[in-house]
């Protein structure tokens, strides 16, 4: 073995040792048959990148030992928020297993909107299931703003809470269903008996229950969570720390705008976050209306610990680069 930190040993065809000092952040080891060689090695290196020399180094019959981590691969940078995805907006394009494999691959932490099926399948690859896919009649348009709905769609969220209990995942959806005529008084009032009757359920077990905030104006007509101030209240009356809501970005932007200023002013009542190009419901990219890094940065701002995660429908191709480009514009 040569010498270690700074200093690159070498025989001479005479037989004499000498030594070259070499400027290094590493500690490299290097073994070469003569000077003449590490000389020429080290001539191309100053012409390469940090990476480059360390391999036309090893390719020069060196024994290299790397202690630096920052030489090897390194895991993605991922910033102060958790990002994810939803499975069902590359589900026409990859397995769940592939996807998987990708989110890992790009830094991504959860998955979103996955069946008590899949949480194995997802955990395998070391991420989150982030938050479960509604289980009917816990859906979009029942909910839980009618009383004559409450028992079974109670019964299938509570069922819910159990199996992502047993497989620690942390989150749950629910949504307040429509209007159907209703006012939004009424289906607050009843949403909020609702969630009393199972949020001590939700604290024994430590899920947390997400009622999402959608447009009614575009993709979801007549849905009566359809504002902040609606979720807010609702949230209020309940007071639990087991019940939350899931901030849509992508409908708020829709419905009312004003993201920055809502969301710090209501942190303590978001429990997860999805984004979504506007208009269009694709890419964060140009082409839209949010400046979805200072946004990222508003919410990482507060403190947020929760999972922010990407429910776009891909428009351009390959379609994995544009999840590749929403988590590169919201690392914070």
């Amino acid at each position: 073995m040569g010498r270690p930190i700074d200093a690159i040993s070498a025989v001479d065809q005479k037989g004499n040792e000498s030594e070259k000092s070499v400027p290094a952040a590493e500690v490299v080891f290097l073994n070469f048959q003569n000077l003449a060689e590490s000389s020429e090695v080290l001539i191309r290196c100053c012409l390469m990148n940090r990476r480059q020399a360390l391999t036309s180094l090893m390719a020069a019959g060196g024994a290299l030992t790397i202690e630096d981590p920052a030489l090897t691969d390194p895991q993605p940078k991922r910033g102060r928020l958790k990002q994810g995805v939803s499975y069902w907006t590359y589900q026409k394009w990859y397995s769940l297993g592939d996807l998987c494999k990708e989110c890992v691959r790009i830094g991504l932490q959860g998955m979103d909107l996955v069946t008590p099926d899949q949480y194995a399948t997802v955990q395998k690859y070391g991420l989150v299931p982030s938050m479960t896919s509604g289980t009917p009649p816990n859906t979009i348009p029942i909910g839980l703003n009618r009383l004559e709905n409450h028992d079974r769609v109670l019964a299938s969220l509570k069922n819910d809470i159990t199996l992502a209990a047993a497989a620690t995942v942390p989150n749950v959806i629910t949504f307040s269903g429509n209007r159907g005529g209703m006012p939004d008084g009424e289906g607050l009032a009843n949403c909020a008996i609702a969630l009393n009757k199972i949020k001590s359920y939700a604290e024994e077990k430590g899920v947390t229950i997400n009622l999402e905030l959608l447009n009614s104006k575009v993709d979801h007509h007549d849905y009566m969570a359809d504002h902040s101030a609606w979720g807010v209240e609702l949230v209020k009356r309940v007071n639990s720390p087991r019940v939350k809501l899931l901030y849509d970005i992508y409908h708020m932007q829709i419905m009312e705008g004003d993201l920055i200023r809502t969301i710090r002013n209501n942190i303590a009542y978001i429990g997860h976050f999805h984004t979504g190009g506007v208009p269009g419901r694709h890419e964060l990219d140009g082409s839209q209306e949010v400046d979805w890094h200072a946004v990222a940065n508003a919410i990482a701002d507060t403190g947020y610990q929760g999972f922010f995660s990407h429910e776009f429908v891909p428009a351009n191709t390959p379609p994995i680069r544009g999840l590749e480009q929403a988590f590169e514009t919201c690392i914070v």
